[in-house]
């Protein structure tokens, strides 16, 4: 018996020592901060050519990975779900943000308008491994309580379900779809005369500040800003008068020209023409001038605004000692939005003239309905074709910043391809958890996406295979990227034999069809697309729905 103590406390000993090692491994996990940005274009931080002072922004790129092929959906509730679930926006649930009534689509798999169960959240995964999950912003990925963030894996929230609202107050700016926000898992209202950017920001510091200190946390803050309505506060409205009366032609121009000198494109590329619907600038009136200048001086003090809250969150970290142990990833949802709702004759721009006031005095408060339009926007979008809800690189290419902890490759420009999917398994390779076969006893899809942790970490030099493929598709918009080529197709009424090839490396702008003179790269691609609808459930618009 003299033995059976020594032997019991040494064990013990050894018990206590292995849980404290792994409890430490366990606390040293690093934090994930999200940062996503809504509609924010290609060229307007100053790290990709932009003159909009971002130096907060700017810092994180210096100092970490900034990507120059990233590629979203072109809209934001698919981008969304691709971006939290690491899959396709059809098998997430979000094949189309757009009402599908009436369509063959109603009622499909791919086509619930909300996050389904054939997939399992970043989130959720990261909840039962151990870490604190928590989002503030925009949230747009269903609007029933099964659907919400509070049931999709964050344990604080705060969120706008919808996809836009005003920045200042309650107020409706969609007919028939007032603002609805949720706290967990209660209704509440917005908190009136307070901007958009500023609660979210507050929020997310609150929930950090709240959590236990001893658990890795993984926070998104989903900014509605820059989106519609431009609106700014008042210490905000002057910052940028008079910045942008040279126009949206020159602005386009001067921000291609220094993309090519910071060498985010290669020096051969081409600006594609002004998009035919845009009048010219020199052809403008000096009173749509006026207006015109207003406009993108109000955008540009919404991204200013944006980074200076990034810089306070940032602090917060830094002040709170746990900036050291955090990895931040930047990111905007899509390209420039160039959607003008107010100035519609039918739609929504009935119900916006009613209750909103765009007198240029007014311009930019929380009275006023403004968007920048797609001159501003093509302009946003350089050196691309299009914007905002095409497939063309300027829907879809948008800036991608990943930055601290574990980011352990040279800081500076990268041109590997990488895609919004992609981000989830990152983080889960990162927090040391798998992506499960099932899920509360349910089989769930495996993620299309791949982590680029190895890159991050210096250990690869590329992120994908040469012969990876990126499909996408949503109402009717139509990629599919190998390698440097690419099939689109943008045709309107939607006609699947409308599809254009494009050579990435030789034409950024996409204005050269190869598909006639190349007709066996366009078979091989188009053959790989009608695997990629098999495979996603795509269900594609009928030739003029």
């Amino acid at each position: 018996m003299k033995n059976v103590i020594p032997i019991f406390l040494f064990l013990v000993f050894i018990s206590i020592n292995n849980s404290g090692t792994a409890q430490t491994k366990q606390n040293n996990r690093p934090n994930i901060l999200l940062i996503v940005a809504d509609d924010l274009g290609y060229t307007d931080l100053g790290c990709y050519g932009g003159e909009i002072k971002t130096p907060n922004i700017d810092l994180l790129a210096k100092k970490g990975l900034q990507f120059t092929r990233f590629h979203t959906s072109p809209l934001c509730a698919p981008t969304r779900a691709m971006l939290l679930t690491g899959n396709d926006n059809h098998v997430a649930g979000m094949g189309s943000m757009f009402p599908v009534t009436g369509t063959p689509r109603e009622g499909k798999p791919g086509y619930e308008h909300h996050l389904t169960d054939r997939i399992v959240t970043v989130a959720q995964l990261l909840k039962d491994g151990g870490y604190q999950t928590y989002i503030a912003g925009k949230w747009h990925l269903g609007y029933e309580d099964p659907y919400i963030p509070y049931s999709k894996g964050f344990e604080k929230s705060f969120v706008l379900l919808n996809g836009g609202a005003n920045h200042f107050n309650n107020n409706q700016i969609i007919v028939g779809n007032p603002p609805q926000y949720r706290s967990d898992n209660q209704t509440v209202r917005f908190p009136e005369g307070r901007f958009s950017t500023d609660v979210y920001t507050e929020k997310i510091i609150t929930f950090i500040k709240d959590g236990e200190k001893e658990k890795p946390f993984f926070a998104c803050v989903t900014y509605t800003a820059p989106h519609w309505p431009l609106q700014v506060p008042a210490d905000y409205i002057d910052k940028y008068k008079g910045k942008y009366d040279m126009g949206y032609d020159s602005l386009r121009t001067i921000r291609f020209n220094q993309q090519k000198k910071m060498g985010i494109i290669p020096s051969h590329a081409t600006l594609p023409p002004r998009t035919s619907r845009i009048k010219p600038w020199a052809e403008l009136s000096a009173e749509e001038k006026k207006i015109e200048s207003r406009k993108m001086e109000l955008y540009a003090a919404m991204v200013d605004n944006l980074d200076e809250h990034i810089g306070q969150l940032i602090k917060y970290l830094e002040e709170s000692n746990q900036l050291d142990n955090t990895m931040i990833v930047f990111m905007s949802d899509n390209g420039a939005a160039a959607e003008d709702f107010y100035n519609a004759p039918r739609g929504f721009g009935p119900f916006l003239r009613e209750h909103y006031d765009n007198s240029f005095e007014n311009m930019g408060t929380p009275s006023s309905f403004v968007s920048y339009g797609p001159q501003w926007a093509q302009a946003g979008a350089a050196p691309f074709r299009l914007f905002k809800y095409y497939s063309t690189e300027g829907g879809i290419v948008t800036p991608l910043i990943v930055s601290g902890k574990h980011v352990e490759r040279k800081p500076g420009l990268q041109n590997a391809f990488v895609s919004v999917m992609d981000l989830a398994p990152t983080f889960l390779e990162l927090a040391g958890i798998k992506y499960p076969d099932s899920y509360n006893n349910k089989k769930v899809a495996p993620m299309l996406g791949e982590s680029f942790l190895p890159f991050i970490k210096g250990k690869t030099k590329t992120i994908h295979d040469p012969n990876y493929v990126f499909g996408l598709e949503h109402d009717g918009q139509c990629l599919l990227v190998k390698g440097n080529w690419k099939i689109t197709n943008i045709s309107q009424p939607f006609d699947e034999t409308a599809f254009a090839l494009y050579n990435l490396e030789e034409d950024l702008g996409e204005t050269n069809d190869l598909s006639k003179a190349n007709p066996q790269k366009f078979k091989e691609m188009m053959e790989e697309w009608a695997i990629f609808k098999k495979k996603t459930g795509v269900i594609l618009k009928e030739k003029g729905e």
